[in-house]
């Protein structure tokens, strides 16, 4: 079952997150565009509020939360009501495909990346972004989930877990960067992503099917 409520119920406090950590989104952000296809069909799976669509290009998405779907349609954007374990697309549709910060909220992580999989066209793209769990930040964030309205729901993994899954898929090619080190409170510029993962709390992967 898809873990919407905390999204259908505090749509105006998940957007208050982008404007207190602007910086830090900006460095998610900076990391995750460099990996985007230019000029290819994608789309993003859990769009949530377009954040990162919209800045990216991405004109398609996936979202559960009703009340985030209606958000991005006011804003333009097409986007349809599905779940990452059953997605309601074709196969091999797309040239790649986006899951933002979505990984921690799906039910079953391996069958969502099959899915991915399925709807992508040969030699597609997959990136993902997500807080790595063995991360300072993954540890700070596990560690205040319990009070938190959107992460007590969310299940964390590391780096290492989610590159097994998509190797269990059959993905390849795997390249990996990271950002947001330090506090988010500190975070007053945006950062250089760099190679690999441990250090920084966002990482994201790219694979090809």
């Amino acid at each position: 079952m898809a873990r919407t409520k905390p999204f259908d119920d505090f749509l105006e406090e998940y957007e208050q997150w982008f404007a207190q950590n602007h910086f830090t989104y900006l460095s998610e952000l900076e990391a995750v565009k460099q990996f985007i296809p230019d000029w290819k069909k994608g789309i993003e799976i859990g769009i949530g509020s377009g954040r990162f669509a919209l800045p990216l290009n991405i004109t398609e998405g996936i979202e559960p939360s009703n009340r985030m779907l209606n958000f991005c349609c006011g804003k333009g954007l097409k986007v349809v009501y599905g779940i990452a374990e059953q997605l309601p697309i074709p196969d091999s549709t797309y040239e790649f495909a986006l899951m933002v910060t979505t990984i921690c909220f799906v039910d079953d992580v391996l069958k969502s990346f099959k899915e991915v999989k399925r709807i992508l066209k040969q030699d597609g793209t997959f990136i993902i972004g997500l807080v790595d769990k063995n991360s300072p930040l993954g540890i700070a964030y596990q560690r205040m989930k319990e009070n938190n309205k959107f992460y007590r729901l969310a299940t964390f993994y590391s780096t290492d877990e989610i590159i097994n899954y998509l190797k269990e898929c059959q993905f390849r090619d795997f390249k990996i960067v990271q950002t947001v080190f330090g506090d988010l409170k500190d975070i007053n510029q945006v950062q250089r992503f760099k190679p690999g993962h441990g250090e920084g709390g966002f990482v994201v992967i790219k694979a090809v099917t």
